[in-house]
């Protein structure tokens, strides 16, 4: 049947009690798109449709066949079975422990392989090989494991560093990458990191994309960091392998190259293998840059070095591999560049698209331009069509429609204020639906995390600008010190300097807003999370009166304890300072917000995960003890079973309740 762009009717309960605005359960259950494979030649993509029920926080989801030529979409039944990829040789999927292949675009499907308990399957492309990965014991951890007539312990025993990482504890086990030939069972495969406790794909967050075949299928590249315990703790630095099918032989293709290299990718015609690399190990917010290996000659080439800002985003090779499509932050959104293969000067770097919204990830390229999915403050991702010659988009898919039919959005408008040390400063203003400015309105400054991430066009489930301002708030978001898109100046300037500067940018925003006439200067409040949570708890202190209330998730609190309990220890090193430096770095003294609960005058609310590894509970409690015994309203909302995010739906309802409510009490 023909796709129709409506709203589920797992919705409908509470599209019922929209009021022509956003609210949270419509935010949650809106349909969330994303694209599952891409035939060969570029003519068709099978995306998905995900969205949640409220009641039992289960996703449920749709698939469809989408014809780019047409753009008439088919749904595509796919029963249980996960989509692997779609190459030449036909589309692969994934049902439990068996891989299926479908020469007729999903119309029917053979069994291929039976592959065990595994994640992240490739194909090779001459459809002989089979990649994965798994987990492999390394290491014994719990004490059952090393005493085995101990069956009831819950002892961990560790000797070195990076003992819990994000949100998990190490019991031992890490990301292997396997491949095995067709004609062989999978207990044949090898294992091409044995014995290492290493892992790839990389944890938390890497998936299949940290390996790759070559377009001969004779090399399988794979993306790791080289090491372990507390040399992992404080290096950022990742590497390419190359391991030769053939020879079974490992070359390591970054050597020397210190900084993360990541996301390899072959041209289409073989020549090339393009990554996103940084120089610096240790600084995870280096300006990343996009690297070139001519395979032929053997010689590597920064195509980006002499641009100036960051190729933050999505990587996608032209189909006459003479051209690079990327995405990054730039101005405060998300816009698609192109480099030129053969050059590294900086007229190479074009910008194709201009607008306010963020282009996202680069799905295909056809004869009449490339598909992205594109959002902004008030819409989710869809599908859109960028007119390589004059940058223009044109809309393929609506999976919201119905829905945004409902609702009012709220404007965003990008202002550029002078900060106190002169330079002008981009701040996102954002205002409720139906803004009047004859009125006033409460308002909200906005402190984006990172601290070195894009303040640009995004739409989240839980920091979303548009909810906020549908809630009846202007939204002051600055483009502060430390943001990319403005020049790797601005973005480095940041650190070292967490509480200096970078709190002028914030306040510079705040006195341009209270100086608007219809920004109620009483009723302003500060909220953020991780470094915007930090940034609360500064302000707090420094505020003089600005703000009313204050709102801060996962932030840091006291930094000498968030030192010796965080665990990317990389981080802290290169952005605020060891500790037992002499003299002590000023991230420990002046820039430390607990030093400062002296001045802290105002109601509070701080927002706390459990499994919260990168900011550790004690951050969030330390802080909300402080406030009490100083005898300051305040709440402290706490998720055992969240991370740095808050990821179950109906935690995140909650979550944007009791925001709101603390707003409507405080504000």
């Amino acid at each position: 049947m023909k796709l129709k762009h409506t709203v589920l009717a797992l919705a409908a309960p509470f599209l019922m009690n929209a009021q022509n605005t956003m609210t949270p359960e419509i935010l949650w259950t809106l349909n969330r798109l994303g694209v599952s494979a891409v035939s060969p030649d570029h003519s068709t993509l099978i995306y998905k449709l995900s969205q949640t029920d409220l009641a039992t926080e289960k996703s449920s989801s749709k698939s469809y066949l989408l014809s780019l030529g047409s753009k008439a979409a088919n749904e595509l039944d796919l029963g249980e079975k996960s989509l692997v990829q779609w190459d030449a040789n036909g589309l692969y999927a994934q049902k439990d422990e068996t891989l299926y292949l479908s020469k007729d675009s999903g119309k029917t499907w053979t069994e291929f392989y039976t592959l065990g308990a595994v994640d992240n399957v490739r194909i090779s492309p001459d459809g002989k090989k089979i990649a994965f990965s798994k987990q492999v014991q390394i290491e014994t951890i719990l004490g059952k494991e090393k005493y085995q007539d101990t069956p009831n312990s819950t002892a961990h025993i560790y000797s070195d560093l990076n003992h819990r990482h994000w949100d998990y504890f190490n019991e031992g086990k890490y990301n292997h990458v396997f491949v095995v030939n067709l004609d062989q069972t999978v207990d044949k495969a090898v294992d091409l990191l044995e014995g290492k406790p290493w892992d790839s794909p990389q944890r938390p967050f890497g998936g299949a994309e940290d390996f790759i075949f070559s377009p001969d299928s004779s090399k399988l590249l794979y993306v790791t960091k080289p090491s372990s315990g507390k040399e992992y703790a404080q290096s950022t630095n990742t590497d390419l392998f190359s391991y030769d099918l053939g020879a079974k032989t490992t070359t390591n293709l970054t050597q020397g190259m210190m900084g993360y290299d990541v996301n390899p990718k072959f041209s289409p015609d073989g020549n090339f293998l393009s990554w996103q690399s940084m120089k610096r190990e240790g600084y995870e917010a280096d300006k990343n840059d996009l690297v070139v290996l001519n395979l032929k000659t053997g010689k590597k080439q920064n195509l980006t070095e002499s641009w100036d800002e960051s190729v933050s985003g999505d990587v996608f090779w032209s189909k006459d591999s003479k051209l690079i499509y990327f995405t990054a932050a730039f101005k405060a959104t998300k816009q698609l560049f192109s480099v030129d293969v053969q050059t590294s000067s900086k007229s190479s770097v074009k910008q194709l698209t201009k607008g306010n919204f963020d282009v996202n990830e680069i799905v295909l390229q056809t004869k009449n331009g490339l598909v992205v999915t594109k959002t902004d403050m008030n819409h989710n991702a869809d599908l859109y069509l960028v007119n390589l010659k004059n940058g223009n988009l044109e809309p393929i898919t609506a999976v919201n429609k119905d829905t945004y039919a409902t609702l009012k959005p709220a404007k965003t408008e990008l202002k550029m204020v002078k900060t106190t040390d002169g330079k002008e400063m981009g701040v996102w203003m954002v205002y409720p639906p139906d803004f009047d400015p004859t009125k006033k309105y409460p308002t909200l400054l906005y402190c984006q995390g990172g601290p070195q991430s894009p303040l640009t066009q995004f739409f989240s489930t839980r920091w979303n600008p548009g909810l906020m301002a549908a809630k009846g708030y202007i939204v002051v978001a600055p483009n502060r010190r430390g943001m990319p898109g403005w020049g790797t100046q601005w973005n480095e300037a940041i650190s070292r300097d967490w509480g200096g500067q970078v709190m002028q940018d914030y306040l510079s925003a705040t006195d341009y807003a209270l100086a608007l006439p219809y920004v109620d200067s009483e009723r302003m409040g500060a909220v953020g999370a991780s470094y915007g949570g930090y940034s609360v708890f500064m302000l707090a202190g420094i505020h003089e009166n600005r703000f009313k209330t204050f709102i801060a998730h996962d932030g840091l609190f006291d930094m000498n304890s968030w030192y010796l309990t965080t665990e990317e220890l990389w981080f802290a090193n290169w952005d605020i300072g060891k500790p037992t430096e002499n003299p002590k770095p000023k991230a420990y003294t002046e820039f430390n917000p607990m030093n400062y609960v002296d001045k802290w005058n105002k109601p509070i609310m701080i927002i706390q995960g459990g499994t919260d590894y990168r900011v550790p509970y004690e951050q969030g409690q330390e802080a909300f003890q402080a406030a009490r015994l100083k005898g300051l309203k305040s709440k402290f909302l706490y998720f055992p079973n969240e991370n740095h995010w808050v990821l179950q739906p109906q935690n995140g309802i909650v979550w944007q309740r009791e925001f709101f409510e603390w707003l409507e009490q405080t504000l």
